[in-house]
């Protein structure tokens, strides 16, 4: 059974709700905020996200969960104790960085060993530990290679051996499928996952990929200058994003601004900036929006439909003109300039056959309910 730190005070993992709280954080450089009064309690074995652009002070936030930043106002625990005074080294946690950051003059088995060696265990424990996560992340083969002689999956697996062999209650990934290319990632992503269910621990991961976020998550939080806009499981953050930033960061997505003519407690009726006629509904309540609102009207790509012929109902259909058909492997993107000129993206499986030619007339439609308004 993978074993995780306890805490330092003889209190077990077991007796705190959350692994990891920040309450109130801020984090200011040189009279610049970049983490603004974060709130966040990350729950014990879950597999958690900080997501969002370059910037906007995700990576700040996970150093100060590490020790490696001390914030200029609030407060950090890691298994219910305050980690205001204490150092890296002592914390629970460790943390795989997207580098690797791999001794080059060790073998595999010595850049795992390494951190036991300088905690002075015994040699047969020592042995143990090594032997027991080496073989979690499927290196035995190659115990006695150099980083040099192991591709960038294999390195990876290495950086994340040596940090569960000191059995951490925490985990902290800071883009660590950041320097591998693209089948490696999606790859890794899956190796990553059943790890965090093999061993149980806290994962807390920074990504700026979305893609990796939503497939490995059990939640997310978005954030954006230095703030989280929402928190909430992939689904959520997906299909009902909170902010229109959550809905344009998260995935590709159609806006369109406008107000509201008619409402009801579960339907809205926007008219558009360039005079469509929207029918949103939803399965809540939208009694926080009125009559004359500013909104913006969210459609996903894939939620659109295409025609090349009027089809039979009678909201949210508009006649337009192909622009654009970009063929991508699993389906096809469309660009569609409607009548009204707004140009709208639609994503269709690559099922459908031959894209229609650039400029013949189309139909695009959608359900009410796959629409989302966001008030300014």
């Amino acid at each position: 059974m993978f074993q995780t730190a306890t805490h330092n005070q003889g209190t077990t993992a077991n007796d705190v709700t959350f692994d990891v709280e920040l309450r109130k954080v801020f984090k200011v450089f040189n009279g610049e905020t970049a983490v603004r009064g974060l709130d966040l309690e990350i729950r014990r074995g879950e597999f958690f996200s900080i997501l969002g652009p370059s910037g906007c002070g995700k990576t700040t936030t996970l150093r100060m969960i590490a020790g490696f930043d001390t914030p200029s106002a609030g407060e950090v625990t890691i298994l219910g104790q305050l980690m205001t005074h204490i150092p890296p080294y002592r914390r629970p946690v460790n943390t795989v960085f997207q580098s690797y950051a791999l001794f080059n003059h060790l073998t595999v088995w010595d850049n795992i060993a390494f951190g036991l060696r300088i905690k002075r265990l015994g040699k047969a424990e020592i042995e143990e530990r090594v032997r027991e996560v080496i073989k979690l992340v499927k290196m035995e083969k190659f115990a006695s290679r150099y980083p040099a002689q192991l591709s960038g999956g294999q390195q990876q697996r290495v950086a994340l051996a040596r940090a569960l062999v000191n059995r951490p209650a925490v985990l902290l990934l800071d883009e660590p499928l950041g320097a591998l290319d693209l089948k490696l990632r999606k790859e890794m992503q899956v190796e990553l996952s059943n790890l965090h269910q093999d061993v149980g621990l806290t994962f807390i991961m920074v990504t700026h990929d979305q893609e990796e976020a939503l497939s490995m998550s059990d939640r997310i939080g978005v954030m954006n200058e230095g703030r989280i806009d929402q928190i909430g499981t992939p689904s959520q953050i997906y299909e009902r994003p909170q902010t229109a930033f959550v809905a344009r960061f998260i995935g590709d997505i159609n806006q369109f601004k406008g107000r509201v003519e008619n409402h009801d407690n579960y339907s809205l009726l926007v008219v558009t900036e360039n005079k469509l006629k929207i029918v949103v509904q939803s399965s809540e309540s939208l009694s926080h929006i009125s009559k004359g609102d500013s909104v913006t009207v969210n459609v996903r790509p894939e939620k659109i439909q295409l025609s090349l012929y009027p089809p039979s109902i009678s909201v949210n259909c508009f006649e337009g003109r192909l622009k654009q058909a970009m063929y991508k492997g699993t389906h096809i993107q469309y660009m569609v300039t409607l009548i009204s000129g707004d140009t709208i993206t639609v994503t269709q499986p690559n099922t459908v056959g031959n894209a229609p030619d650039p400029h013949t007339p189309i139909y695009a439609f959608w359900e009410p309910s796959n629409c989302l308004a966001l008030t300014a």
